[in-house]
């Protein structure tokens, strides 16, 4: 029995016994669905295979790409009546122990929520960021992956909602730009784009990826390298990347404001690299 709430209940193993939610031992994939298939389905699949490597999880056999596509499209035709949504996947280390697992066997939950959009469409109206310094990201391998240790990124959007802002820019312990909240970070300036590297602590993005191939055929120099605060304020345009949103472009930081007009190329240009995969 366990005290839920001040009410005495039975326990359920899906909570009291995961892992993801005693000690955040658990790794995961935000997917998106446009018209029946998901995007760029093996750059998840394979982050999230790298993700279970990296803190020791076993990989069944099983866990192959089309084991987990049948599973994700079955609760896909299951939930969503668009043929478009946003699918989560956690994979969680499923066995008892405290700090020292007995096992390193995974279990897996995936959700689906019905989305009402087949295409990216860059955001419209203002779009306000401002710098989170109550707690600094660590710039190591395992702040590249998707793990259920997002606690900066959840206080992060608290400190965002509370005083107006629509998202923030991390930093990481040197004080240098990492990523946004939810999404990798680019500026354009003088017509070219910069990003943090991977050693920012930065999420390994699969837009983010994904961009640096459609940007390495297109006029556009891009260059990934150390961003300080400075360099933010420097730039013509910010925009952030994710697979939910695809690109959304900030048009203020503290009292400088920015132009979308080559993000906006940007995201068509995303939008067409899709139509063809």
């Amino acid at each position: 029995m366990i005290n839920f709430n001040g009410k005495i209940t039975d326990p359920s193993d899906q909570l009291i016994n995961n892992r993801g939610f005693l000690y955040g031992d658990a790794v995961f994939e935000t997917l998106i669905i446009f018209n029946n298939k998901i995007l760029f389905w093996e750059d998840h699949y394979f982050r999230l295979m790298s993700s279970m490597r990296i803190i020791r999880l076993d990989i069944p056999d099983k866990y192959t790409p089309d084991f987990f596509k049948e599973n994700i499209i079955k609760i896909h035709n299951n939930i969503s009546q668009t043929g478009n949504s946003r699918i989560r996947i956690n994979i969680y280390r499923s066995s008892f122990g405290k700090y020292k697992p007995e096992k390193n066997t995974p279990s897996f939950i995936i959700s689906c929520e019905s989305i009402n959009y087949s295409n990216y469409e860059l955001n419209k109206g203002h779009y306000e960021v401002d710098l989170f310094k109550d707690y600094y990201l660590d710039n190591q391998l395992i702040s590249s992956i998707k793990s259920n240790n997002k606690v900066i990124n959840v206080v992060a959007s608290i400190y965002a909602s509370e005083n107006g802002f629509d998202n923030c820019i991390l930093l990481n312990k040197d004080k240098l730009v990492s990523e946004f909240i939810n999404s990798n970070l680019f500026i354009i300036r003088e017509g070219k784009i910069y990003t943090p590297a991977l050693k920012s602590g930065c999420l390994n993005g699969v837009v983010r990826k994904n961009l640096f191939k459609i940007l390495s055929s297109s006029s556009f120099e891009l260059y990934e390298q150390d961003l300080s605060t400075f360099d933010i304020t420097q730039s013509d345009e910010i925009f952030g990347t994710n697979i939910a949103q695809g690109i959304f472009s900030v048009t203020k930081f503290r009292k400088n404001e920015y132009d979308c007009s080559q993000t906006k190329k940007i995201i068509t240009m995303l939008n067409d690299f899709i139509s063809l995969d």
